[in-house]
């Protein structure tokens, strides 16, 4: 991975972006909904998503999980529907660690051929492969078709009748039987899904009995933390789930992924990560990104857990939402870069992904212009990656209701779906509204790419100069400085929904801080549009900008 750019990475779930289909049915199989492929992603796609300022791709529900698609006749075992949300299933509730979703697969017994296949092409076009490692919970039916051999699945040495061993995979519920949530609306098998003795659910539920809000089709993996008896942390000798996760990384490892998005990372102890990113990173050239939300945690699973990036979620990207939804002043940006001073370069920074609401959506900005200034911000403040999720640069709205995924603002991860907006790309029948969005991103997440002041280069925010300034309105507008060598850039957006004159309070202490000269003559590029002045900037007087509604400004001032 080239070490000297701004890492821009393109997050895609594959079976709904490569789905054409629009005559789509509300919970419908794969039969009548259809599904993407692996093999949408051709040379030329690719070539279009790294044009796009693309330097990774996050393949997003590539490891195989649970699904109401029976797949027996391949031999994958099928599971039970109570267990499964939605008819395609959760990709994060894995049913084999060492296998790839059959859906993906044009010919599923050459899956993962399929899968190595689109490794290498992504690799020709430049790209780098990101993929899930899920490494909390697990399909409550998890079983392993496509094990290596010498290498042990997991819970098949456990202990059943202790609800906790150092060595066993699992937290068990010895001699009680699970009785899950099943909803009144869903079609289940004619026999009720047995488990005995029960297993803990995923998300830290020590109960029998999970309700329809847990994460009732998993259960926890165990890594050595006795929580019956305070959290007691068993962790020497290295515990059985340790190696087997350290085996499942290195295999993928092995297979050219070049990252991994480690899903629910702060609910998997730090140690673990201490011990095993290091070992997969002498073995492989890859990085690690956790999902962690716990600010007080951000520091403990950068330092001692060795993670290069965690999500910047509930600083920047809960603020700039505040924003844009009018009850967040936009100077409030200048306290999520403080929070994490020092680790900024570790934060990865999104307006969309697939937790989240789409900017576009009802529930959200209601328009995808509106997420423009978010989005420049989230890019170009400091050095750190940056994320868009696919659809994002088109303006999808994620306002269908798909089916276990109701009308809530987001692009299901459940069921059998495509978006309209990607359809249209790919069919080269995008509106011009759709069109003018992407050609602002890729403007945009090139100039991200491509200048050293932003993948490289220095800070200066500038809020806390323009407070007294009239011609400012702190709650709409947010300004700041980045400079590399002679180069400087000054960025300036406008979350207001009416078009501003705003004039910019460039002090003293920023020509200071940055080493530029003062009413120094510069040739100015507006990085958006092209055109170039001659210009300067000095603390003797504002500069001054014709700003539309939801929009930015990204000017270059080259000194000679």
């Amino acid at each position: 991975m080239k070490k000297n750019e701004k890492i821009v990475i393109y997050q895609v779930f594959p079976r709904l972006f490569g789905n054409l289909n629009e005559s789509l049915k509300k919970d419908g199989s794969i039969q009548e909904n259809g599904v993407g492929k692996f093999s949408t992603f051709t040379a030329n796609i690719l070539k279009q998503i790294k044009e796009l300022g693309t330097t990774h791709i996050w393949y997003t529900g590539v490891i195989e999980h649970a699904t109401e698609t029976d797949y027996s006749a391949y031999g994958i075992r099928p599971d039970h529907s109570a267990t499964v949300k939605g008819k395609a299933g959760s990709p994060y509730a894995i049913k084999d660690y060492y296998d790839v979703d059959p859906d993906l697969a044009d010919n599923v017994r050459k899956r993962m051929k399929e899968f190595e296949h689109l490794v290498e092409r992504t690799h020709d076009a430049g790209l780098n492969v990101i993929i899930d490692f899920v490494p909390n919970h697990v399909s409550r039916q998890y079983h392993s078709d496509c094990l290596p051999p010498f290498i042990e699945d997991l819970g098949q040495h456990d202990n059943t009748t202790r609800a906790f061993d150092r060595n066993n995979n699992f937290y068990y519920f010895p001699g009680s039987t699970l009785v899950l949530h099943y909803d009144s609306e869903k079609q289940i098998e004619d026999f009720e899904y047995s488990e005995f003795p029960a297993k803990v659910t995923g998300n830290d539920c020590f109960s029998t009995t999970p309700g329809k809000n847990d994460w009732y089709e998993t259960v926890k993996l165990n890594y050595g933390i006795d929580y019956l008896n305070g959290g007691q942390r068993v962790f020497d000798p290295i515990p059985s789930t340790w190696k087997k996760m350290l085996e499942i990384l290195l295999y993928w490892a092995d297979k050219g992924v070049d990252g991994f998005r480690c899903d629910m990372a702060e609910m998997v102890p730090v140690e673990f990560w201490n011990w095993a990113i290091p070992q997969v990173k002498a073995h492989a050239d890859v990085c690690f990104i956790a999902e962690v939300y716990n600010p007080a945690e951000y520091r403990n699973y950068i330092f001692n857990g060795k993670f290069d990036y965690l999500y910047d979620k509930v600083g920047l990207y809960d603020t700039l939402r505040g924003i844009v939804c009018g009850h967040t002043p936009a100077s409030s940006i200048s306290d999520c870069w403080k929070s994490v001073e020092g680790i900024q370069k570790n934060m990865l920074n999104f307006m969309e992904n697939h937790d989240e609401q789409r900017i576009a959506s009802d529930f959200f900005a209601g328009n995808a212009i509106a997420g423009i200034p978010t989005m420049i911000v989230a890019t170009l403040m400091n050095t750190n990656p940056v994320m868009i999720y696919n659809g994002q640069e088109l303006g999808e709205r994620g306002m269908d209701e798909e089916g276990f995924s109701g009308r809530d603002g987001r692009t299901s991860i459940f069921d059998y779906w495509s978006m309209s907006t990607v359809r249209n790309w790919l069919n080269n029948t995008s509106t011009a509204e759709e069109q003018a969005l992407r050609d602002f991103y890729s403007k945009l997440l090139n100039i991200a790419k491509e200048e050293k002041s932003v993948f490289s280069g220095d800070f200066h925010d500038l809020v806390y100069a323009n407070e007294n300034n009239p011609d400012f309105n702190l709650y709409h507008q947010y300004a700041f400085l980045r400079k590399f060598e002679n180069e400087v850039l000054l960025v300036v957006v406008n979350f207001d929904r009416s078009p501003k004159t705003v004039r910019v309070n460039i002090p003293q202490q920023a020509f200071d801080g940055l080493g530029i000269g003062d009413n120094l003559p510069a040739k100015v590029k507006d990085l958006f549009t092209g055109k170039e002045t001659i210009g300067t900037l000095t603390s003797a007087c504002p500069y001054q900008l014709e700003m539309e509604p939801f929009s930015g400004k990204v000017l270059k001032f080259m000194y000679l």
